[in-house]
């Protein structure tokens, strides 16, 4: 009987990784290994922009007082 259901784990370690292998393996159940990064690559760029523009001196820097003051 096939089923629907999907599965996700989220294993912490590389231990978790192997157990989790063996057991699917174990029960004869297909699986597949995805190591895809869950952040939006448009995303990723516009941080890493961000992070060059602030070390070449294209940031701004603000007290705590400003940046309070904005909230006001």
């Amino acid at each position: 009987m096939k089923t629907q259901e999907v599965f996700i784990a989220h294993p912490q370690t590389n231990e978790q990784v192997i157990a989790l292998k063996a057991f699917m393996q174990a029960l004869k159940i297909k699986f597949e290994v995805t190591e895809e990064d869950n952040y939006n690559p448009e995303f990723v760029a516009k941080i890493q922009k961000a992070r060059q523009d602030y070390k070449d001196g294209k940031g701004k820097v603000y007290t705590s007082n400003q940046l309070n003051a904005l909230w006001k």
